[in-house]
């Protein structure tokens, strides 16, 4: 199948042991991702701790309200350099997402490579992905922010 990679980079206002501390929780991916997407997960549990070896499932909806099956993360490596997990759905059955991170002291250089694989849709999956991406990192900078105190609200830069 050929697939297509989603490449985005950006520095964060935190050092890299804060955003890999944040990395960890599912809260984290739910918040950054929303309104593009939702992840809920398939058998109740609320609270996870993102670990390499473990397999997650959730009911995946397209901009928070679509249903788009059932998306499956399986974790490679969880480690504060690099996250790697192969992920997939029935509609697109190649995600497999890397994270890099780069410690640059009080920031962090924070890379999303994601390679896409879904047939003859996979150049309308990619279009979705790049916007998401650069849409999660913003609002990754953006809590950041708000959280030292940089922002008064979440519709600022």
């Amino acid at each position: 199948m050929k697939t297509k990679t989603v490449h985005r980079t950006s520095v964060f206002p935190a050092n890299i042991d804060e955003v890999f501390k944040r990395l960890q929780k599912l809260e984290t991916l739910q918040y950054v991702a929303a309104p593009y997407a939702a992840f809920t997960p398939a058998y109740g549990t609320k609270e996870l701790i993102w670990t390499a070896g473990a397999s997650y499932s959730f009911r995946f909806g397209l901009f928070g309200i679509i249903p788009y099956g059932t998306h499956r993360i399986n974790v490679i490596r969880f480690d504060k350099d690099r996250i790697y997990t192969h992920e997939g759905n029935e509609h697109v059955p190649v995600w497999n997402h890397e994270i890099i991170l780069r410690d640059l002291g009080t920031e962090c250089e924070y890379t999303d490579n994601v390679e896409i694989g879904a047939g003859w849709k996979t150049i309308f999956i990619y279009l979705w992905a790049w916007f998401f991406y650069r849409h999660r990192q913003k609002k990754w900078i953006r809590m950041l922010k708000k959280e030292k105190g940089e922002l008064s609200d979440d519709r600022k830069n």
